[in-house]
């Protein structure tokens, strides 16, 4: 497996913007590309669903073009035909129920729809289900071109983004729309509740929705609601005068107002006793807090952004947390995997740590020996990213080799309360086998940076049948690297 640059691999691509193009008139399909690549896009194309679906987990388009009317299905019910994708036959398809299925793989993707075919019921049943614009063959290639400008424009990043995408070292898909939603929801002043497992990254989250809004150059202040009593948490949170209560021998403003201008993180929000839980729904509402031992209301100006490994709706289901304040904090909820549900990425972050770690502790480490990469992959990680990278360090400050060796990375996992165990297997239904087919393939690819012959070996396959398994699906190793 070769080496990669984990912040290279967090970014967007850096120049010509990515477009999947969908049609199965290959003589239609070759023209539009032509015009879309002198146009200063790099363009990606599918003449099938199947292949479409491929594509768009593999490059990660930043818009796609569909035909509305495609000759294969997008092939849920059973497996692929691999005659069929070689030769698209049988019943016209909706380029809608593909636009679907593509928007369950990447939520946020902007979707032109083009049709031969285009009606008004058609135009008004692709708007409402979110497709971004709808235009009839034939067409003016310059006002598509134009069309895809506008639709990019419309999304367009803000110029510091890179920056603050880079610090999230990950290519697993959930984790990239995830980003994708921080980019589209951090300008817009709202509360964000960032749910995940313990050691999964929520504050790093938090502070990229920070970094990536218009508070970026104020305060980011973060507090953890469950390492506080009750009444000290009060105090940090919302100031207290002096003499309000035993030990009170000065004024303490507390962190709301402390971030004023900026954005205040309340980690592990659901285990905020009641009492507090009310106070700051109050300040949320009345954009006000109240000091201990005050009368008066002062004015604060903070973004709130909570976090929690709990789930919250059910401690509201269970009376443990109030309702009000729940939606008041969940205006835009964001979730993050666990480390063992995104293994793509563990390769990429464990390199990212080694390097990190090697440098602030001096050790001139430069990789992993393949079979400790291994253990590490394997590793089930109940403590996530911050376990990985507790183990990392382990290892970091008990060599001076240049790779670190297997033998010391199982003996970090079994101090750190773990043992390797293989990634947890999947059962294929009947109606869902194409799908979980095709993602089980990609991970792999992902997993060996687009390296077939590795990814055949992992699977269990030969390099020729394996070769023919991802062609049926339309993916490619080169698109992975």
């Amino acid at each position: 497996m070769s080496a990669e640059s984990p912040a290279a691999n967090a970014l967007p691509p850096p120049q010509r913007p990515r477009i999947l193009v969908v049609d199965d008139d290959e003589s239609l399909l070759t023209l539009i590309a032509m015009r879309l690549n002198v146009s200063g896009f790099e363009t990606v194309t599918a003449r099938t669903a199947n292949e479409a679906l491929g594509r768009l987990q593999a490059c990660r388009p930043r818009l796609a073009i569909l035909d509305l009317r495609l000759a294969e299905p997008p092939g849920d019910a059973a497996a692929p035909n691999p005659a069929a994708s070689a030769a698209p036959e049988g019943d016209d398809v909706d380029g809608l129920v593909l636009f679907a299925r593509m928007r369950e793989i990447e939520p946020l993707l902007p979707v032109i729809i083009l049709t031969a075919h285009g009606s008004i019921p058609d135009a008004v049943a692709a708007t409402r289900s979110g497709v971004a614009a709808f235009i009839t063959k034939p067409f003016d290639g310059r006002a598509l071109v134009a069309e895809i400008r506008r639709q990019l424009e419309l999304r367009q990043p803000a110029p510091d983004a890179r920056e603050w995408r880079a610090r999230i070292v990950t290519r697993h898909q959930a984790m990239l729309s995830l980003l994708d939603e921080i980019e589209r929801i951090a300008p817009r002043d709202v509360t964000v509740l960032i749910e995940g497992p313990s050691g999964s990254g929520k504050e790093l989250v938090a502070q990229a929705v920070h970094a990536a809004s218009g508070r970026a150059a104020r305060p980011f202040v973060a507090v953890n609601c469950a390492s506080l009593p009750e009444p000290l948490l009060e105090s940090e949170l919302f100031g207290h005068h002096k003499g309000a209560f035993s030990g009170a021998l000065s004024e303490h403003p507390g962190l709301l107002r402390a971030a004023q201008g900026g954005t205040v993180l309340l980690d592990e929000i659901g285990d905020m006793p009641a009492a507090l839980q009310a106070k700051l729904l109050r300040a949320l509402q009345e954009r006000a807090v109240r000091p201990v031992g005050g009368t008066r209301e002062i004015a604060i100006d903070v973004r709130v952004i909570a976090a929690t490994h709990r789930d919250l709706a059910q401690q509201v289901s269970q009376g443990n947390f109030r309702e009000d304040l729940f939606y008041r904090l969940a205006v835009v909820r964001l979730t993050l995997p666990a480390l063992h549900e995104r293994r793509e990425d563990v390769p990429l972050l464990a390199r990212h740590f080694l390097r990190l770690l090697a440098e602030r502790h001096r050790v001139p480490l430069h990789d992993f020996a393949p079979q400790a990469l291994q253990r590490l992959i394997e590793a089930p990680w109940p403590g996530n990213v911050r376990q990985l990278a507790n183990v990392v360090e382990q290892c970091v400050v008990l060599t001076d080799a240049p790779l670190l060796a297997e033998a010391l990375v199982a003996r970090a996992l079994a101090l750190s309360g773990t043992a390797a165990a293989p990634p947890a297997g999947i059962v294929p239904l009947a109606q869902a086998r194409a799908r979980f087919e095709r993602g089980y393939l990609v991970q792999l690819l992902k997993l060996t940076a687009g390296n077939v012959a590795q990814a055949a070996r992992l699977a269990g396959r030969n390099r020729t049948e394996f070769y023919r398994l991802i062609e049926r699906h339309g993916l490619q190793g080169d698109l992975f690297r």
